[in-house]
Order: C-alpha cells, then sequence, then structure tokens
C-alpha cells in the first residue's frame, strides 16, 4: 500500500500444557514457550509498531512468590526491547548459577517468565496516547489470584460513552476514558461478581476460606463472565485474556470482524491474530490450524482442559475484507489466492482505460504489498490477450500467414518493475510535520522503461485512500518517464466510509473519493444534498446507537462508480503533470467474489454490521461539515 493505514493489534496466547521440566528434556530448553512467544509475536510485528508487551502467569506456585510478571516497551524495536528486558534477568542469574539456570523447578521459583501461559500483544492504538500506560497486556491487581485480571486485545468498541456510563451508574470510578479501560473494567466487575457467588456457595457449605479459594480457582466460569461483560459491546473485538490462578481465554466478536486462528495438541495451545505465524512457528499444516468462530471463545481452564464456548449468539460473519486486500500477511494459503483474483478480476475494467491498446502498454506496481494483486492482474491480461489472439486466429482461418500467426502467438503483457521505494527516507517522513514538502522523494523510477509519448503505464495499488502520496509523489515520479497515459488501479474498491473497528481510519475528510462526491456536487449544483444529509445527521446526535441511519450514502448516491473515480483522477492531476491520468478501482461485487468468506465491507459500502458503526459515520460527517478535525469514536 503506497499510503500506510495503520490498524489492527496483533495477540499471541501461549498455553504450556505439560510441565517445564518436559520442555526442558524434549527441547533442551524450559524456554520453548518463550521462545515460540517471541517468534509468533515477530511474525506478527506487521500489526503494530506502537508498542509490545508480555505478562506470563505461573501456575501452582506457593504464597509469597509472584506469579504474575509483566513487561512492555514502547520503543521503536518494541519487540527486541520487551525481549531483552526477559532475558536481563536470565543472563544474570547464568553468570551466578550456570547450573541452576537449567532447571526449570528453579528458574519457576526464581526467574520471572518462567511460566506456563503466555500472552503477547503488538499496539497500533487507534484511541489514547502512545504512552507504556496504553500498552497491552493491561492489568487489574487483586490479593486474590482468581480476581486478578489480564487483558490484551485487537478491538475497537463504537459505544464507549455508554460502556463507561455503565461503570460508573456500578458506582465504579474508571481512571481513564479508553476501551481498554472500559473493558478491563467491565471485565473485572464481573470476574469479581462471579468470585462472590463461588465464594457465598462454598461458605454456606463450611469450606475454609483457603479451600474456597481452590475451589473457586477450580470451577469459576470463564464462559459466564464473558457473557456477561460482553452484553452491550458493540465493535469489532477479539480479547485475550488470563486470570491469576491460570485460566486463559480469547473471545471473538460475533459479527467475526476481527480475525482470531487456534492451534491445540497435546503440549501446546496457541492463540494468534493470523494463521501463517502458527503453520511457520510450530511447522504445522493449515489443515490443523482452526478459526475461533464468532461469538465464541476459547477457554482453557487452569488443569489444561480447553473448550471452545459460544458467548454470544453469532450474526451473519462480516470478518474484515481490508484484512484479505492488505492487512494479514500474504502467505496465508487463501489470502494468496484472494489477492491475485482480485488483480485478475480487475482485467475488463484495465482493458477499457487503455483503450484495448495493450501493445503499448506497460503494467507494473507500486511495492511491496501489491505484489500478490499484480500477478493476478497480469494473469488476467495475459488471458484476455490469449483469447483475443484466438479470435483473431480464427476470423483470418486458412488464410493467415506464418508472420500473423507469429506476431499474435507472441504477444504478451509488458512488465517492468518502474517503482522503486525508499524505505530509509519513508520512516523519516512518517516522523515529520512537513512530511508534504519530502513525500515526492518516497519513490524513484526505473528510466527508460516506457517509450515516451507511445506507451501507458498501468500500475497497481492495494488500495488508494487519502491519494496523498499519489498527487505529491507517484504520479509525479511517473510522469518523469514520459508515459501517453497512467493508470492508477487499486485492488480494493472506492474507501468511502469510516472504519470504527480498528483500522486508523476515522475521518471522512480524509478520503479522496469523499471529497470526490463532495466536489460533484457542488459542481452539479446539489448542495442541497449535503445540507439535507447534514441536517438528518445532525438530527440524529443524542439518540441511541440502534436508531442511527447512515445518511451519508446519499452523498454517492447521484454518481456513478466511474464519474467518481474520473473526479478523484482530475483531483490527483497536478498542473505539471503532462500524462492523461485515469483511475480505476476495484467493484464490491468483484471483492466479494474474490472474498467469499470475508463479506465486511463498511468501508467501502456503508453497510455497517452494528448500530455503533452508523453512530460513527454520522458524527464524522457532522464534524467534516462543522470543521471539526476529531475522530468520530
Amino acid at each position: 500500500m503506497s499510503e500506510e493505514i495503520k490498524h489492527e493489534c496483533g495477540i499471541a496466547l501461549i498455553r504450556l500444557l505439560k510441565p517445564l521440566e518436559y520442555y526442558q528434556l524434549k527441547y533442551g530448553s524450559w524456554r520453548y514457550g518463550l521462545n515460540k512467544l517471541y517468534l509468533l509475536m515477530e511474525k506478527q510485528h506487521n500489526r503494530g509498531q506502537d508498542g509490545a508487551g508480555i505478562v506470563s502467569v505461573k501456575l501452582n506456585l506457593p504464597p509469597g512468590k509472584d506469579y504474575i510478571h509483566r513487561v512492555r516497551s514502547i520503543k521503536p524495536s518494541a519487540i527486541n526491547d520487551v525481549f531483552k528486558k526477559i532475558n536481563a534477568p536470565l543472563l544474570k542469574a547464568e553468570k551466578k548459577s550456570p547450573k541452576s539456570i537449567d532447571d526449570p523447578n528453579w528458574a519457576k521459583l526464581n526467574l520471572p517468565f518462567a511460566g506456563e501461559v503466555l500472552l503477547g500483544h503488538l499496539r497500533y492504538g487507534t484511541y489514547g496516547k502512545n504512552n507504556i500506560e496504553h500498552v497491552h497486556p493491561v492489568m487489574r491487581q487483586n490479593n486474590w489470584r482468581s480476581r486478578n485480571l489480564v487483558l490484551a486485545g485487537n478491538f475497537n468498541l463504537t459505544n464507549v460513552e455508554e460502556l463507561f456510563q455503565i461503570l460508573v451508574d456500578l458506582g465504579q470510578h474508571p481512571t481513564d476514558f479508553t476501551d481498554t479501560v472500559t473493558i478491563l473494567e467491565n471485565v473485572g466487575h464481573f470476574l469479581d461478581t462471579e468470585n462472590q457467588k463461588e465464594f457465598n456457595k462454598y461458605k454456606k457449605l463450611d469450606y475454609s476460606n483457603a479451600e474456597i479459594s481452590r475451589q473457586i480457582a477450580d470451577n469459576i466460569s470463564i464462559a459466564n463472565i464473558l457473557a456477561e461483560s460482553s452484553k452491550k459491546w458493540d465493535g469489532g473485538y477479539v480479547i485475550a485474556g488470563m486470570i491469576g490462578h491460570g485460566d486463559a481465554f480469547v473471545l471473538r466478536d460475533p459479527w467475526g470482524i476481527r480475525p482470531a486462528f487456534y492451534y491445540i495438541n497435546d503440549e501446546i495451545a496457541v492463540v494468534t491474530s493470523e494463521r501463517p505465524v502458527i503453520q511457520t512457528v510450530l511447522n504445522v499444516t493449515a489443515d490443523n490450524i482452526h478459526e475461533l468462530d464468532p461469538g465464541h471463545a476459547i477457554i482453557i481452564k487452569k488443569h489444561g482442559e480447553i473448550s471452545i464456548d459460544k458467548i454470544r449468539e453469532p450474526f451473519e460473519k462480516k470478518s474484515c475484507s481490508f484484512e484479505r486486500i492488505y492487512f494479514s500477511r500474504g502467505g496465508d494459503k487463501e489470502i494468496y489466492k484472494e489477492r491475485k483474483k482480485l488483480g485478475e478480476l480487475l482485467t475488463p475494467q484495465i482493458v477499457r482505460a487503455v483503450d484495448n491498446d495493450l501493445e503499448n502498454t506497460v503494467f507494473s506496481f507500486i511495492p511491496n504489498t501489491a505484489e500478490t494483486a499484480f500477478y493476478g492482474m497480469i494473469r488476467g491480461v495475459e488471458y484476455y490477450m490469449q483469447n483475443e489472439g484466438k479470435k483473431k486466429i480464427v476470423k483470418l482461418g486458412k488464410d493467415i500467414t506464418e508472420e500473423q500467426l507469429d506476431q499474435i502467438i507472441a504477444l504478451r503483457p509488458r512488465v517492468e518493475k518502474v517503482a522503486i521505494k525508499d524505505i530509509k527516507l519513508r520512516t523519516f517522513i512518517s516522523q515529520d510535520k512537513g512530511r508534504d514538502d519530502l513525500v515526492g522523494h518516497v519513490y524513484d523510477v526505473s528510466y527508460d522503461t516506457i517509450r515516451k509519448g507511445l506507451d501507458n503505464l498501468v500500475i497497481i495499488d492495494d488500495s488508494i485512500v487519502r491519494g496523498t502520496t499519489l498527487k505529491y509523489s507517484i504520479i509525479k515520479i511517473l510522469d518523469r518517464l514520459g508515459p501517453k497515459r497512467i493508470v492508477v488501479v487499486s485492488s480494493s474498491p472506492q474507501i468511502r466510509y469510516p472504519d470504527c473497528y480498528g483500522i486508523d481510519m476515522a475521518k471522512l475528510g480524509d478520503f479522496i473519493a469523499f471529497k470526490a462526491a463532495i466536489e460533484l456536487l457542488k459542481e452539479t449544483g446539489r448542495e442541497n444534498i449535503i445540507n439535507d444529509v447534514y441536517n438528518k445527521s445532525k438530527a440524529q446526535i443524542g439518540l441511541p446507537k440502534e436508531n442511527y441511519i447512515n445518511h451519508v450514502k446519499e452523498i454517492y448516491a447521484p454518481f456513478s462508480n466511474e464519474e467518481i473515480s474520473d473526479k478523484i483522477a482530475q483531483m490527483l492531476c497536478t498542473s505539471e503533470i503532462n500524462a492523461e491520468i485515469k483511475i480505476v478501482y476495484q467493484t464490491i461485487e468483484n471483492l466479494h467474489i474474490a472474498c467469499p468468506n470475508d463479506l465486511g465491507d463498511w468501508y467501502f459500502s456503508g453497510d455497517y454490521p452494528t448500530p455503533g458503526g452508523n453512530k460513527v459515520v454520522t458524527k464524522a460527517f457532522v464534524n467534516f461539515i462543522e470543521g471539526k478535525n476529531i475522530r468520530a469514536y
């Protein structure tokens, strides 16, 4: 993606199902779990660079021993910094007592993170400042083991205000207004409630307090806690958690918006945000890795019993299609095929955009994430050219000459790598407020790959969101090659609406498609539509989220996709550009053909899976009209 969108977080939960001695004997190290956790996090570093954190829970330690350890970091290489901190006491102990360091029993009693339950998190924050207090995992501590709560997640809730008020009405005093704190206190409240219920039950049976603690740890219902906690949650979420006595869980939202995958054998249970990382780290096939069903939780009890429990009644699955287009690692067997299909399905639009002049067209991609879609696009163009060649051969029939046949057979798409990304420069620019002055040099080109004034240049990207990099960098640089026409192709549809479930796309005014539609309304004398949508949207502010309607759809209704695309091309073309500029977007229909099992398309269609989505887009439009450059959630 030429315009980076920061997005979902990543989780990695590991539950060792054998004692640490087992891994020392079989794998040569009791640190087997820690080593796997490092790899699972490193393989998911694409999911968040704002921070990283790890919590370890040790099972069955005697009183007086610390059984929960946490380390977090917001340094640029947060994962490495976290594990550097974890390894520091190990290295220190190794110098003092080299033999003891390999004794799992000694390590468990004396070293942090020598535990059986491990939870790692990679953060990109869509809400709150990037300070260490906002880095997951977060903790709610108590002197009772079964009341200690650790949470980390990939989530964004649309109704934090509502949930915050519920906590206040319960008598709590939350210390921060974020969905992280709100969820932590929400789950913590029902954890306390469940603990108290179990305590009262066993107290009536004349158990001692010490015995009651053991009974609670064995019998407390994580499913009940999650069911009560999540009743009012509106948003996309995968919430991973641990209880101090050793229970662990991962809960997925009932729409399946955010992804979660798990693998279990007799040694280990693993849950992550992406499937290929489990395949790679544990060397297992995709068939042995399962997707956690929407509305369900995987619950791992203290003694190792594992169950998949339905917590919320699932709705129609609306898993995020941006995971398929861009965010998730392309090594997933299904995602790789889907991205190729997205490129292939663009063929008819591309052929029209170059006026069927494929012999004088060069194809390329904007490095590097669009490469898979590029392969699909080339395959689609090859099929098209082959079919056209067959038609010519049939038409010429027996009169075809050998020279004509050679020319037809020789036709192939012309492929060049024309755009080269300067990664170091990109890193520098991302930290600079005056980025527009520098962004023009993020990409360079391979000169003499285009015949000046003769060739079209088709270049594919994952998506076109703001258009900033295209306008101030890519189009200007590609124009230096002298193409007759530059066709920029997006393998995703037009992004028209804000996301509110974890992707950092919160403001309507950031979207080039929205700005194009507003300009078209003004140019065609339809400003009244803008005013009508504003009045309807403003009238909804303050209503229950279930009563909101997405009136912003009316902004786009008068225009075809092609009209908006043409307007975008006009807006991105500055006066110094010599080439004709065309923009081609994927259609929503083709998106669903390519990704049939992941139908979440609200940022393209405006069809939000939860009521809170309509509330967010409404507030975003009101903010835009009123000139408020703030988030809508």
